[in-house]
């Protein structure tokens, strides 16, 4: 057998292959010269590529495997060491203008991604969203200007210990989703009308003039309903009906909890200075992003319908799945063959273990047994 070389050798002498026509399957025949030995060169490293393709435009495209022109079984078979190829980012320390940060969950794991706008910058997998999970990702990059959050209680505190000079900015469909639920799309008391009615202004603010006029008119609709904020409700006993947010030996209650709840959401916003980064930092002609939509809605939305178009695979090929999706939004991604080493390929999986079965009489069988007469007679 030849040598896998550019040229071709002879395993015998030593001196190089000329082709000699082609064998019965097509492969080209080389014979040495010198010996008269004749083989076929095989190359591993061609054949591999071309599995790790067939693999990567699977993984990142829409095609079933039963769409591929490869039989199923065969598919599986010839790119099962596929899965241990995973890409990596190099870290550039590049400061960025501003970064959205946000999870997504899929198959039990939570992939947590940095966002500039264009470019995936980094990405950490975890179990959820938490501080420590948050912590390593983010030691991991330079401090950008502002960072444009969901509102993650986790995320916040990491950016304050570790980015002080950062301004956060909460993202604009997560504060009205968060309103939507404490005051519902149709509130039942006149407060709660008027406070869903400055929320879908606040969608509607483009200049720090607007801004100015909203934060005035908030602060005079909390004024103005500073009683029916304080309002309480009195258990007379212990047997009487409760709210679901009331512990057993609570004696009072607020009675406009909800209304409440959303107040201060609102108040808390403006007193930290985390409502109106995206217009207060903006240079003139700049847009800053005041959501997190283009994250969600576009990548981490492409990542629950890729999963969707493979679904059924196991949780750790899940998440190689996810780091393939995320690579395609890297910025000047590389040759995703360059992350293939030879110990991916070339090293067989070690066959399982042969279990020895206890030697001893059968207690259960499908044949004859001899004691019981019924073997061959003669």
């Amino acid at each position: 057998m030849a040598t896998i070389a550019n040229q071709p050798r002879c395993d015998v002498c030593g001196n190089k292959l000329v082709k000699n026509g082609k064998n019965s399957a097509g492969r080209t025949r080389w014979r040495c010269k010198n010996c008269g030995a004749s083989s076929t060169v095989s190359r591993p490293d061609i054949t591999a590529k071309t599995q790790f393709t067939r693999f990567y435009r699977w993984a990142t495209g829409k095609h079933s495997v039963s769409e591929l022109e490869t039989p199923r079984r065969t598919f599986h078979r010839t790119t099962a060491w596929c899965w241990q190829v995973q890409p990596s980012l190099p870290q550039t320390g590049e400061q960025h203008r501003y970064l959205m940060l946000d999870g997504t969950y899929f198959n039990g794991y939570c992939a947590l991604t940095a966002f500039n706008g264009n470019h995936i910058i980094d990405w950490q997998f975890c179990d959820r969203e938490k501080t420590a999970s948050w912590t390593r990702m983010l030691q991991r990059m330079a401090p950008p200007q502002i960072a444009v959050i969901d509102g993650n209680g986790a995320l916040e505190s990491v950016i304050t210990g570790l980015w002080p000079e950062t301004k956060i900015q909460r993202c604009f469909f997560h504060i009205r989703q968060t309103m939507v639920k404490h005051l519902t799309l149709n509130p039942r008391t006149a407060p709660g009308q008027q406070l869903l009615t400055l929320t879908r202004a606040l969608m509607k603010v483009s200049t720090k003039e607007q801004a100015n006029q909203w934060t005035e008119q908030f602060y005079q609709w909390q004024s103005m309903h500073t009683v029916t904020l304080k309002e309480r409700t009195y258990a007379k006993d212990k047997t009487e009906s409760r709210p679901s947010h009331a512990r057993p030996n609570q004696t009072w209650w607020y009675t406009h909890i909800n209304l409440r709840r959303g107040a201060r959401l609102f108040h808390s916003l403006l007193k930290k200075e985390q409502l109106f980064q995206w217009l207060d930092q903006a240079m003139e002609g700049e847009a800053l992003p005041r959501t997190t939509s283009p994250l969600e809605g576009g990548i981490n939305a492409g990542i629950k319908n890729q999963l969707r178009l493979h679904r059924g695979l196991k949780p750790q090929h899940s998440i190689t799945l996810v780091r393939w999706h995320l690579y395609q939004y890297v910025q000047n991604p590389q040759d995703p063959w360059s992350f293939v080493e030879r110990k991916h390929w070339a090293e067989k999986p070690s066959p399982k273990p042969i279990k020895e079965e206890p030697m001893g009489p059968a207690l259960y069988d499908k044949h004859f047994s001899w004691d019981d007469g019924n073997g061959v007679q003669k």
